[in-house]
Formats: C-alpha cells, structure tokens, sequence
C-alpha cells in the first residue's frame, strides 16, 4: 500500500510515529509523512533545519515531507497555540502541492494537538481516500484537564472542531480502551471505533544487569526510583516531590528524573526550596537508545499522572516501555493505567494525587527481596509479549487498513 501518514512531529523529534513508519516501510509499504519543522520540545527549530532547509528528507525509506510552522517557543499558551494553529494553516496550504501520490490511505497519528487532522481530511476530500485517526489524547478534555485552555467558549469551539474530525474518519483506532465510550457519546458509530495500544520500540529490552554500563557513573548509589518522559502538567509532580519529601530521611532512596517539560523548572525550585536535591535528582533529556541501560540500573520505574477522569480513561505508553524492560514498575494514576499494572502483577500502584500511598509503596517495595522485584519485572515482560509486541499490533493494523482499502475501492 500507499500509505500517507500526518503528524506534526517526525523524526529527529523523539515519537513512536517513528518506529511506526519504519515498521511499516519494512513491511513493504510505500510511507510518506506529512510533518513540521522539528522544534519539540525546546521549542527552537533544530539545527540544520529552516524553513528551505531540509524539508525533503529520507528517513530509513520513509519519505518525509516537511511544512513552515511556528515554533512553540520556550513557554507560553501563546506561542503553543500558534504553534498548533500553523501547522494546520502551513499543512492545508501546502499538502495538496506536495503530497500529490496517489496514495490508498491517510493515516494521521493523533498527538496532540487533534487539529493536526485538518491537513488530512482536506487531503481526504481531494483524493478520496480513507482516512484511518489514531486518538492517542482526548481533546479537549485533555486541555481542560492541565488547564491550557480555561474558557468554556473555547472549549466549546474545540469541542465542535474535534467532533467535525471524527466524523470526517473512515475508521477511529483508540490508544486506551477507555476512549472508546467517549469518542461513542458524540455520536460515532461504534463499529468505527477500535482499540489499537502502543507498542514500545525494540531498544526497549532486558538488559543484563551485570553488564558493566556507562550510565550507572550518572546514578547515585542506593535505592533508585527512575522517571523518564515529559515532565508536564499532567505528570502529577507535585504528588512525586512530596513522597520525596515525606521520605527524605531515608537518604538512601533517590529519585531520578530523566527527561524534560515545561514544569521542570517547577521541580528544581521545589528541590531547592525542600532542600531535596541529594536525593531528587535530575539528569535531563537522554537519547533515546540509552533508556534501557538507564532502566536495568533502577530498582523502581515509576509513572504517575494527575488525578482527573481524562487522564483515568489514558493508559500511557510509558507503561509499555516499562514493561518491555522487565523492571518493576511503580504506579501513582489511576484507571486503565492502574489496571495494568495490578492485572500484570508488573509492580505496585497507588491512587493519582496521593502522595503518602506513593510513599507506603516505595517503602514497600524496598523492603522486598530482589528476587521478589526481579520477579514483578519478569510478569511485566510476559504481559507486554502477550499484548504490546510491534508485530502483532502492526499486523493488525495491516489487517485493517487493507479491508479499508479495499471497501473503498469497491465503492462507486
């Protein structure tokens, strides 16, 4: 197949688009990708990129093709909204000039922001193909959730938009299956509605422990709790750094922050202020081949999200990751992200916002043996290999996508 596939974030930006499109190139489709100039998440293009500079590249057989949009910027709602608003704009504008194939199908990985369809369904109209959404987060219950966006009017108007895109949609493919019933209430049929989690990228394995790794001279010595992802509004940092907090006499419990956010220079004034910085510490952005020499050298992988009934519905890809590198994992969410873990066996996990159940269970789960961890880490990868591998999901989605093909082909 032809296969079309829109995001605003591509490689070299760190997203499972990537794996995704290499999958499938490998799988002997022909990939284009419709995407922005690189700039996440510091906000600045990435060097060697502009507006005429490599807008045409070619990413392991996959082609890409890049749109002008505004960068996001440092820090603002500002420069984020028209960060969003110009990829739309850029992408209506030029996707009809450059993306010209005559493609079977439009894939659009749905990040956020949702808007990033817009380019598509008019690429949809134009060369009436199907078009194939993956919702990876619910707008705008998303926004409203981290409180991006505060007026009921402009969530309305999202609201409408984001309707408007699915009901644009040949099919809806659904990260969680919690999104199913809400993207159901605003009228979509639920045969058109299918659940399709992540995968976690093969880097992401059982790394010997023994192995003697460069990483483990950035760690300290004793007990380590690690995060690694976006330190963001919806990551629930104020409930890790006061478990910190309420555990900062054992000074032989570290946590380790691994990665970057606009909350994160939140974290460091609160690690000041708390006197926390011998046992929080944060290491920043790390290349993404290094996590799983990272994840061997922590005792505890942990994942939380702020407590809202958005995020209850969300079950993170983190998890995935966690679970493919056969590490104990250490929940503070609640909903879909819970169950997994208490249904794998995977690790231990406590409510979102709940700072003192976070405490009890990092305790608790020090004080067990390392057998008793290494054995959680071990159901951990039995479940991801029973439902996260790539070449399962990526047969099923191939199994979908040719029946839409097909049903489209057959159609007058």
């Amino acid at each position: 197949m032809k296969i079309l596939i829109v995001s605003q974030y591509f490689w070299p930006e760190n997203f499972r688009v990537n794996d995704l499109s290499i999958g499938l190139a490998r799988r002997g489709h022909r990939v284009s990708v419709l995407t922005g100039i690189p700039n996440y998440p510091n906000g600045e293009f990435y060097p060697g990129y502009n507006f005429f500079k490599n807008i045409r590249q070619d990413y392991f057989g996959v082609k890409i093709i890049r749109v002008p949009l505004v960068p996001r910027g440092k820090s603002g709602n500002l420069s984020l909204i028209l960060n969003y608003l110009s990829f739309v704009i850029f992408g209506s504008f030029f996707a009809p000039f450059v993306c010209r194939d005559d493609y079977d199908l439009i894939f659009v990985y749905g990040l956020s922001p949702i808007f990033m369809a817009i380019p598509a369904i008019l690429l949809k109209k134009l060369h009436k193909k199907p078009l194939i959404l993956y919702v990876l987060d619910l707008w705008p219950d998303s926004i409203s959730a981290v409180e991006a966006i505060k007026s009921d009017f402009l969530l309305t108007i999202t609201a409408k938009i984001v309707h408007y895109i699915y009901r644009q949609c040949d099919q809806i493919l659904v990260s969680s299956p919690g999104f199913k019933e809400r993207i159901k209430e605003v009228g979509i049929e639920e045969s058109l509605v299918n659940y399709w989690p992540q995968w976690a990228e093969d880097i992401y394995q059982v790394v010997p422990a023994e192995k003697k790794l460069p990483e483990n001279q950035k760690l300290p010595s004793g007990f380590c709790i690690m995060f690694a992802g976006n330190i963001g509004a919806a990551q629930g940092f104020k409930t890790i750094i006061e478990a910190a907090d309420k555990l900062k006499k054992y000074s032989f419990i570290h946590w380790i922050i691994i990665g970057d956010g606009r909350m994160k220079p939140w974290v460091e004034r609160e690690i000041q202020l708390r006197k926390l910085g011998n046992i929080v510490h944060l290491l920043g952005k790390r290349p993404l081949e290094t996590m799983p020499n990272y994840f061997v050298l922590a005792d505890a992988l942990l994942i939380s999200l702020k407590r809202n009934p958005i995020f209850a519905l969300t079950l993170p890809a983190k998890i995935q990751s966690y679970m493919a590198s056969g590490r104990p994992i250490l929940g503070c969410l609640d909903g879909e992200g819970s169950r997994i873990i208490k249904e794998s066996g995977a690790g231990l996990s406590s409510p979102a916002d709940d700072c003192d159940s976070l405490a009890k269970n990092v305790l608790k789960l020090y004080n067990l043996s390392n057998e008793e961890r290494q054995e959680m880490g071990v159901r951990g990868r039995m479940y991801f290999e029973k439902h996260f591998t790539r070449d399962n999901l990526l047969s099923k989605f191939e199994n979908r996508a040719v029946s839409l093909v097909k049903k489209n082909n057959k159609s007058p």
